[in-house]
């Protein structure tokens, strides 16, 4: 089996000494740094995590900070959505967009005060946009990367997990809200959030050296809930939706193709740099937008795009498919032009090893 090559440019984490102690078989890189994807099997894994809790290895959420006068306003010209109500102990599910409306990031925004932000960013050199147009706009804004390093606490029993490193108070988390919470004298920022829909938590730990006695003490107080060590899981992903940047949707796409049309207020948006373009796309509507498939048969792995095609014309493409076991089908995510993104419609899936036939949904399975 082929092997990442050790290099500066690949990054290890503050948690790679647990991962590697915890018997990691597999990682993918993301943003620079190493990213565990499996550790006894993807279909084990999954289950595991559906039915007790696991500690995720996502340093790669990369954070950018905006901080001063400006980080607001600067805020506010990456994305569609409306900021203004936003406040210190949220955090918002943004998407990025460049001047044409084109994706750029999901990342979540963590508002830290009224001028500092960080975003945890998804799979990108997103920091060089944000750089760019601070610096050309003049913009009294720092922008720069701290030292923090997300830990996910992901499953049914995160809750119970959690309360007993920072306390049964962790668990009076709302959902993408957060709070500091003491950690053997440090106070760590903690999240309800997180890249699954099992729920839990992320801690945003700043200072690499934090890290090792943070992961040491979840797999020491989660014995008994049988913790493991996991990532995030391509099965339970797809069947809930999630959608991944770079694989899903890339700068060719608005955030209208992603179903993520909710998240953009484009009226009252006002400073976004996308404005202009999106405001078109909303009046006149996408012509192909995400959906779910269900696909028939037995499935290669999907490690590349595969056509969605109807009576020899291509209508889109598939961008992640997977055997989904409690669901006892082969579960997809594309994107599908207008004329067939309805529920029940019925196409063909282009693999490199054949044609499957596959029916497109609306809704994803969790």
């Amino acid at each position: 089996m082929a092997t990442i090559a050790p290099s500066r440019r690949v990054r290890r984490t503050p948690f790679s000494d647990g991962v590697e102690a915890a018997g990691v078989k597999g990682y993918t890189v993301y943003n620079h740094m190493l990213l565990p994807t499996i550790f006894r099997s993807i279909e084990e894994d999954y289950h595991h995590l559906k039915s007790a809790v696991q500690v995720w290895d996502v340093s790669c959420e990369r954070q950018v900070e905006l901080r001063g006068p400006d980080a607001g306003r600067l805020m506010q010209m990456l994305t569609p959505r409306d900021l203004r109500a936003m406040l210190p102990g949220m955090c918002y599910y943004v998407p990025l967009v460049d001047g044409t409306g084109g994706m750029l990031n999901d990342p979540v925004a963590l508002m830290l005060s009224d001028d500092r932000y960080w975003l945890s960013i998804a799979d990108s050199d997103l920091m060089f946009w944000i750089k760019g147009l601070a610096h050309a706009l003049h913009l009294d804004v720092i922008v720069d990367e701290p030292d923090v390093s997300p830990l996910a606490i992901q499953g049914p029993q995160a809750d119970e997990l959690a309360a007993r490193i920072f306390g049964d108070s962790v668990k009076e988390l709302r959902f993408f809200r957060y709070g500091y919470f003491n950690f053997q004298g440090q106070m760590m920022l903690v999240a309800r959030s997180g890249y699954s829909k099992q729920g839990g938590f992320e801690v945003y730990v700043e200072g690499a050296h934090k890290g090792m006695p943070l992961w040491n003490a979840l797999m020491e107080a989660g014995k008994d809930l049988d913790v493991h060590a996991g990532g995030p899981n391509l099965i339970e992903r797809i069947e809930g939706g999630l959608l991944s940047y770079g694989n899903d949707m890339t700068i060719d796409n608005t955030p209208h193709e992603c179903g993520l049309g909710r998240f953009c207020s484009t009226q009252t948006a006002i400073g976004c740099v996308g404005r202009d373009a999106l405001l078109r796309v909303a009046k006149e509507g996408p012509v192909k937008q995400i959906r779910a498939f269900s696909i028939d048969g037995d499935l290669p792995p999907c490690d590349r795009l595969w056509q969605i095609t109807d009576n020899g014309k291509v209508i889109g493409q598939i961008t992640s498919a997977a055997k989904s076991p409690d669901f006892n089908t082969n579960v997809a995510i594309g994107m599908v032009r207008m004329t067939h993104w309805n529920e029940g419609a019925r196409v063909q899936i282009q693999t490199h090893d054949g044609p499957r036939s596959a029916t497109v949904h609306e809704k994803f399975w969790i």
